[in-house]
């Protein structure tokens, strides 16, 4: 009997949703089965705000190590969250098709962007979103926040107006929203007291490589999940990401770039860097923000993988050198100065990070950095796909 194939995956709800989706995915592609298996990173025992811990690889980095170290076979990624930097022992095999790359802003019921209160409390722990928000309202106080999607909402009914998420991570956690298509439901998690406001693309541009997964194994093994690989996924998440990486910059950054193939082919880029450091004085886009929008028409044809890849790469540092160019790099440079000021002035919180809700996986916890004491067989059953045990304690980064 053929091996299941171990995916790692991060113990909160919506990791162990995208993980499921591509376990799914995988065994109906190669009829091989899949089990899960738990994986606690840094960013899942630190509460800290996201850029005071460092927003780079805070979840990918113990998912990597227990990869490479052949605890597990395959890891899923929300790509967006992923260090540029390339990580030689390991390859992102595949990337299924894009969901929904949008945000969306989650009020109460009844109220939308432009009839929320004056001096509305709207919160997220994205850099790019707080500069967003305050282009869209900029009489809004932004709270940094971090937490599961459960209890992001939750604070709708206590100290906050509004939430920024994004519209896939919603989704995937909807057991009725269309999860392969990323459509999204006008009450998020059957809550109907709450509204979801989708964010238009083109004025508030995404993360690179948002909506996007990453499936990743060791470099020598890339075949074992090609066959979920989307082309035209790949081709605009390789060039986005490329782009953020000739920023040097990574996920924590004010950056926003958002590529889409065009009826004809082509391939329409959108990319923003967002001054926080000025005062936001009206809505809509500010003298300090560096602004590009390419189309770019010499698209080599999708069935070359590698090609496709190396295309896409030189593309996006193309457009990094426009951006450093029209002072991208001063405008990055200023906002991690603020980053830092926020973070020496902020003690990092004790404790675990919250989930994304129940997702309780069973069986026998082996020591960190240990192997010992795992089961020979698979654990009990969370949900339809059964996780075995953590395999690497929080990260080594």
């Amino acid at each position: 009997m053929t091996a299941p194939l171990r995916l790692g995956t991060r113990g909160s709800r919506l990791a162990v949703a995208q993980s499921r989706q591509v376990a799914r995915a995988l065994e109906a592609a190669t009829g091989r089965p899949v089990e899960l298996v738990r994986v606690v990173t840094h960013g899942d025992v630190n509460r800290a705000s996201l850029a005071t811990i460092g927003g780079v690889g805070v979840f990918a980095t113990a998912l990597r190590e227990a990869l490479a170290a052949g605890e597990i076979d395959l890891v899923v990624h929300s790509c967006k969250d992923l260090p540029t930097a390339a990580e030689t022992r390991l390859e992102i095999a595949a990337m299924p098709r894009r969901a929904d790359v949008r945000d969306v802003l989650v009020t109460r019921a009844g109220q939308t962007p432009a009839t929320l209160p004056a001096g509305a409390r709207i919160g997220t722990g994205s850099t790019r979103r707080q500069a967003q928000v305050r282009r869209l309202r900029p009489d809004a106080r932004v709270v940094d926040i971090r937490g599961n999607v459960d209890s992001r909402l939750a604070r709708l009914d206590a100290d906050l107006d509004g939430v920024v998420l994004a519209a896939a991570g919603l989704a995937r956690l909807d057991p009725a929203a269309d999860v392969t298509g990323g459509s999204l439901l006008a009450t998020p998690l059957g809550r109907a007291d709450l509204t979801v406001h989708p964010l238009a693309a083109d004025a508030w541009v995404p993360a690179p490589a948002q909506g996007v997964l990453a499936v990743e194994t060791r470099r020598d093994e890339a075949a074992l999940v090609d066959v979920l690989d989307d082309p035209a996924t790949r081709l605009a998440a390789t060039l986005e990401r490329a782009v953020l990486a000739g920023l040097g910059s990574g996920c924590a950054a004010p950056v926003g770039v958002h590529a889409t193939v065009a009826a004809d082919g082509a391939v329409l880029v959108r990319a923003r860097v967002y001054d926080v450091v000025d005062a936001v004085e009206a809505p809509g886009p500010q003298p300090g923000d560096v602004a590009l929008d390419v189309t770019l028409d010499d698209v080599p044809a999708y069935a070359d993988a590698a090609r496709i890849t190396a295309w896409a790469t030189a593309a996006g540092e193309g457009i990094a050198r426009r951006l450093v160019a029209a002072g991208a790099d001063r405008v990055i440079a200023a906002a991690e100065v603020l980053a830092e000021r926020a973070a020496d002035a902020t003690a990092p919180l004790d404790g675990p990070a919250p989930q994304d809700g129940p997702a309780t996986l069973h069986g026998p916890v082996a020591p960190h950095g240990s192997t010992a004491g795992r089961p020979a067989v698979p654990a009990p059953a969370v949900g339809d796909h059964p996780d075995a045990t953590d395999v690497s304690g929080e990260s080594r980064r």
